[in-house]
């Protein structure tokens, strides 16, 4: 715990961020980066019983959980009661392990974005196929024990166009198990560094010295 509060005063330093940063808007469009959420699905699959997902023989690792527009400080929510018309859900729901999850990140995440809905899937996709998953996080048969640091390093060697605190590891049960990663990119799906209060939620989430990646089912 020591080491990890040295790194966040450092990577505050680093960023340079500002303490006065101006208050978060909720209108479509007024935010600052995105952040690509992949969550592990072994780990969502542990605690629910989705057919959808968690059908044993479908052998799902990371899956998108959303594209998130964020605020250096907070994030924007449901920012427009623009509903997701039924033939853009159907084009785009293969994007997601489930066709529900799609109208809900549409309506809490996608509303925020400033595109309209079949815009907002595309640029989903797009910056979803940019992230390389490591090898040895692809579909592991059996758990994958690994350090907060030698995950992120796995991802930048897959992905060397990474900027430094681009990747987040987000954990679960006090830090024991992988629950998701988020990469961040600015609005022109660029890699940027993720913002000073999701580097602290996701050293505070990893506060283990490793996490284990359950194995696909």
């Amino acid at each position: 715990m020591h080491v990890i509060k040295i790194l966040l005063v450092v990577v505050t330093a680093a960023l340079g961020f500002n303490a006065e940063a101006r208050r978060p808007s909720d209108a479509p469009g007024q935010f600052d980066y995105y952040a690509v959420a992949l969550s592990w699905s072994p780990s969502y699959c542990a605690t629910r019983n989705d057919p959808d997902q968690c059908a044993i023989g479908r052998r799902l690792g990371f899956v998108l959980h959303g594209l998130w527009p964020q605020h250096e400080r907070g994030y924007p929510e449901n920012c427009s009661t623009e509903k997701l018309p039924r033939h853009v859900k159907d084009k785009y729901s293969s994007l997601f392990p489930s066709e529900r999850l799609a109208e809900h990140e549409w309506k809490k995440h996608g509303s925020c974005s400033g595109l309209d809905p079949a815009g907002y899937f595309v640029l989903s996709g797009k910056l979803k196929s940019q992230v390389a998953i490591p090898p040895a996080f692809q579909q592991p048969s059996s758990p994958v024990r690994v350090s907060y640091g030698e995950f992120v390093q796995a991802f930048k060697r897959a992905n060397p166009k990474l900027q430094q605190y681009s990747v987040l590891p987000f954990c679960a049960a006090g830090g024991r198990f992988l629950r998701e990663v988020h990469v961040c990119y600015n609005k022109r799906g660029e890699s940027r560094s993720c913002s000073e209060g999701q580097i602290k939620r996701s050293y505070s989430s990893c506060r283990q010295e490793s996490f284990v990646l359950q194995n696909v089912r």
